[in-house]
């Protein structure tokens, strides 16, 4: 197995770990983000009706900034969607990555607008 694989294998264990324990409500979606190289997303989830709340994306924008900075920019979009479809709590899904950095950024700057979690 490459080192590569090896990665990829323990990246979607550890995504699957966190996704048998997470789960969205109506009351409570679950706010699930993506960060790739270039861009972040982030989704409020109803696993229950499996529907998207909201979403907010760097894609299509001109985004400027680090990586950290744009985290923190869909951390804030996402918060104000969120309180627009009257959502005030949410679960977090990290999706496998590691709480520190990029998503440690995006999750304090939803909290700082009002979202709890």
């Amino acid at each position: 197995m490459t080192n590569l694989a090896k990665k990829l294998l323990n990246k979607s264990l550890r995504k699957a770990r966190v996704r048998s324990t997470v789960h969205g409500t109506a009351e409570r979606p679950r706010l699930s983000v993506t960060i790739s190289n270039l861009h972040v997303s982030a989704q409020l989830i109803d696993d229950d009706k499996r529907v998207t709340v909201a979403a907010a994306t760097t894609v299509g924008k001109k985004a400027t900034g680090t990586m950290t900075e744009k985290a923190a920019g869909i951390g804030t979009d996402i918060a104000k969607k969120a309180a627009k479809a009257k959502v005030k709590a949410v679960v977090f899904d990290r999706n496998g990555r590691a709480y520190a950095g990029r998503l440690k950024a995006l999750a304090d700057a939803a909290r700082k607008e009002g979202l709890e979690f």
